[in-house]
């Protein structure tokens, strides 16, 4: 099975690099809100930009392990593309890791294919990973954000806490049907409404804080639109 080796840091005694990880699949979970209210708050988000609603919730969508990426610059085509935190789940080394990344998406395409719409677009993730049993406890707790616009004046985007999405379990149970990922899998696990509706940004910040460990996994990236010629 082909993949894409990353340098990530899994962080289980302190950040030590790790080989290279290599991601053999990715799935991007939607419509993974726990409350519903919620998700049909993000579904009327994105039928005002002509997106119909899926078909069932939460859904699956497979996309290269290809588009994964720790950079902090990503090239799109057009500008109608933008992206959205999401925590990310990971097991390698037989062990299942928690980190934070972006499910950027293209919004025209996501009008009328969502499942193209996810392999348009590549997906930036925080290259550290935690042991995802460190937070098992107070996973409740843990929070969300991203921000929008330039790195000295940060728009707040979007926040929340993980328990907006799924139970982590529930996610892994309804995709694989048993109690582990695959070793080798990288699953993105749903996002939180936009504070003043979804938008596009050149450059997209966010964030998953541990307020019981006192830590934080950050990340941003810059996106360069690329001309579309018709």
């Amino acid at each position: 099975m082909q993949g894409r080796s990353l340098p990530l840091v899994l962080a289980a005694r302190g950040p030590e690099p790790a080989p290279a990880v290599t991601i053999r699949q990715a799935v991007v979970a939607g419509w993974t809100g726990r409350d519903r209210d919620a998700v049909n708050r993000h579904i009327a988000e994105l039928e005002a930009l002509g997106v119909r609603p899926p078909s069932t919730t939460p859904i699956f969508y497979r996309v290269s392990a290809a588009r994964v990426t720790v950079d902090e610059a990503i090239q799109v085509s057009g500008s109608y593309s933008s992206g959205e935190v999401e925590f990310v789940l990971l097991q390698a080394g037989g062990r299942l890791w928690l980190g934070v990344g972006s499910d950027h998406t293209d919004r025209h395409v996501e009008a009328y294919n969502v499942t193209v719409s996810k392999q348009m677009c590549d997906k930036p993730i925080a290259p550290l990973f935690w042991p995802f049993d460190d937070v098992l406890p107070h996973w409740n707790r843990l929070k969300l954000r991203s921000y929008i616009g330039s790195a000295d004046a940060p728009e707040l985007y979007q926040e929340g806490t993980v328990d907006a999405m799924l139970d982590p379990a529930d996610l892994i149970s309804r995709f694989t049907g048993e109690v582990n990922l695959p070793e080798g899998t990288l699953m993105l696990c749903g996002t939180l409404a936009a504070h003043g509706g979804v938008r596009p940004s050149e450059r997209f910040m966010f964030e998953l804080e541990d307020p019981v460990l006192e830590r934080k996994i950050r990340h941003q990236y810059t996106v360069s639109s690329l001309p579309v010629v018709e």
